[in-house]
């Protein structure tokens, strides 16, 4: 939601309203026409389908949208420099074929992949490692070092080792792709254009023309994308997230009003926190009924999908608003000339966004494999990146960088999956599906260059 920041604490409630419609006249939108798409969508829907505002449905809409949604997050750390990752998806469908790989044969990925292949793929991780020092970014090192290690070990198949297996192989991509982006100075569309496709074969190979690798038989891995928390749980996590909300924000407001520093009127922190703590409690309360169409089974809890969203998210948020690395990418992002005469490594930060992406892409992975029980050669692909992507631009984030928010991606992921979900409960078909889809990218493209025209013309 578009932030209701002012220029002086004297500012009444009734005057900061007005100096929200005016950025909003000015341009500066945010999430705003991404929340009210959702909005009329929602109610499109709803009256024409009516199991489309059930529990069931809504819990199963989230799970659906949830992996795409999270490569989206990751995606808007790279959108944020202006840059693109086109090949984040197939990235993801590599970690989920690692995944796969290691469960199913457990632990045994030489047996899995072959002598050749077994060595080739150590010494891309290997690679990467080298890439991660000459980079100076230490946490790509860390995921490709762990990446060999865990493969080289040769555990037994366990569920949270393939997680961890998982994300490490994606970080270690993430530097390779940040390295040839960088420091040898390719463009980021011809560079994920090309790994894009690579990383299509690397799939192909892992698991074979036509082949699929279940994992459903994994009660921890089937769970993420399908499993609920108890009653107890859910409420636990409404207390979490809704109380730890309410405390930063009146923590980082009274402190501010402490010290005589600018901040928003306090009426408006109080109805924000108040809003969001009493959706959150009604969601609670809802999802934690039985939702189950058989009488007979009991289906209830918030879904699992929803604290990672929300975790990612928190992290996400953090990373980007309150820290000096926050800074320097939304820095590079607005003015990259002007950061490196600032004194920012402007290579690394470049180098650091695809990373965070691929290691993100691969909870995506996780996820989107989890729901579907199985990984096959097309996992990542298809409209899995579009989406992705998709999802960041509606909920508010700039193709042209230097304006963006974590949050976007969730916005826009939700738009996204309420228009699949429902088209698919209307029994449309897949090419009603993505004209719909592409038209609302579209028009979030158009939104976004339009509001960037007029805040460009307005005077500030």
């Amino acid at each position: 939601m578009t932030d209701f920041g002012i220029d002086t604490t004297s500012m009444s409630t009734r005057e900061a309203v007005g100096d929200y419609f005016s950025r909003l006249k000015a341009g500066q939108l945010g999430s705003l026409p991404a929340l009210l798409g959702l909005l009329v969508l929602v109610i499109v829907f709803a009256s024409l389908s009516d199991t489309f505002l059930t529990m069931n449905n809504i819990a199963n809409l989230m799970a659906q949208g949830a992996g795409k949604a999270i490569i989206a997050m990751g995606i808007v750390f790279v959108l944020l420099l202006g840059e693109i990752d086109l090949s984040a998806g197939t990235a993801s469908g590599v970690t989920a074929a690692v995944l796969a790989m290691h469960y199913v044969r457990n632990g045994n990925l030489l047996g899995g992949m072959g002598n050749g292949v077994f060595i080739a793929f150590l010494v891309v991780l290997a690679i990467a490692g080298l890439l991660g020092v000459i980079l100076r970014i230490w946490a790509g090192v860390g995921f490709a070092v762990l990446a060999i290690a865990l493969v080289l070990s040769g555990t037994a198949a366990n569920p949270w080792i393939e997680i961890l297996l998982a994300i490490s192989v994606g970080g270690a991509i993430g530097v390779l792709t940040g390295f040839l982006v960088s420091k040898i100075g390719m463009p980021s569309f011809v560079v994920t254009l090309a790994l894009f496709l690579a990383w299509q074969g690397v799939i192909l190979q892992f698991i074979g023309e036509g082949g699929t690798l279940g994992i459903s038989t994994s009660d921890v891995l089937f769970k993420v994308a399908n499993g609920n928390l108890s009653t107890v749980g859910s409420w636990v996590l409404f207390l979490i997230a809704a109380g730890g909300f309410a405390a930063v924000s009146l923590g980082q407001h009274f402190s501010r009003l402490k010290r005589g520093l600018v901040t928003q009127p306090t009426p408006m922190v109080l109805f924000k926190v108040g809003a969001i703590a009493v959706i959150a409690a009604v969601a609670t309360y809802l999802l934690t009924l039985n939702r189950a169409p058989n009488p007979n089974i009991v289906i209830s809890g918030v879904p699992y999908v929803v604290p990672i969203v929300l975790g990612l998210l928190v992290l996400g948020t953090y990373v980007l608003n309150r820290t000096q690395y926050g800074r320097h990418i939304y820095a590079v992002g607005g003015n990259r000339e002007a950061a490196r005469r600032a004194g920012i490594n402007v290579e690394k930060i470049r180098a650091s966004v695809f990373v965070i992406c691929s290691a993100v892409a691969a909870v995506g992975a996780i996820v989107y494999s989890s729901k579907v029980g199985s990984v096959d050669p097309q996992a990542g692909g298809l409209n899995t990146l579009l989406f992705a992507v998709g999802a960041a631009v509606i909920g508010g984030t700039s193709l042209f960088g230097g304006k963006g928010r974590v949050v976007d991606a969730v916005i826009g992921g939700l738009v996204l999956a309420v228009v699949e979900n429902a088209l698919g409960l209307l029994k449309q078909s897949a090419a009603v599906v993505n004209i719909v889809t592409g038209l609302v990218l579209l028009l979030a493209a158009t939104v976004d260059a339009l509001s960037r025209r007029r805040a460009a013309a307005s005077p500030r």
